[in-house]
């Protein structure tokens, strides 16, 4: 993927309404009049993934307080996030995009190096989305550790 199909501040978020882990349904634009943080991450149950997920987790109640939910999105089953937000304790959602479409939308799924060679595969990626619909911070190809710990730098919460 070039840095061309990536979004950038003030385009808007494109709209996706996926399967979550509970068999419900969730739309960005359920969260339309607040703040969403949308993270992409590879793979469920996985050490870097599972590091990620803690850290929203960890951070949830100062990002509410501060007027932000965050959705989590990656190319899992229903089943397996279940049973990764079950094992992890995590309380917001996370969504299942089989086929990967609201990932390629959002420019978190194509070329990347993995171990020094270049593969398809999840760009680890993360957005603000204001109460518009609009991208206020794209971030692409993240850190798992430490990452939390810098968006809420930015945010400043």
């Amino acid at each position: 993927m070039t840095e061309q199909n990536r979004l950038a501040v003030g385009d808007t978020a494109p709209e996706f309404s996926l399967p979550a882990a509970d068999g419900s349904t969730v739309s960005l634009s359920d969260y339309r009049g607040r703040s969403v943080v949308v993270y992409f991450y590879p793979a469920a149950s996985t050490p870097g993934c599972t590091k990620e997920a803690c850290d929203f987790r960890d951070s949830l109640g100062v990002l509410d307080d501060a007027g932000f939910d965050v959705v989590g999105v990656s190319p899992d089953t229903p089943a397996k996030i279940a049973k990764f937000r079950e094992a992890e304790g995590l309380t917001f959602p996370l969504l299942s995009d089989a086929d990967k479409s609201v990932m390629s939308a959002w420019g978190a799924f194509g070329e990347k190096k993995n171990y020094g060679k270049v593969v398809q595969g999840v760009i680890r990626s993360t957005f603000v989305v204001d109460p518009e619909g609009k991208i206020a911070q794209a971030l692409y190809n993240v850190k798992a550790t430490g990452h939390v710990e810098r968006l809420r730098k930015e945010l400043g919460v």
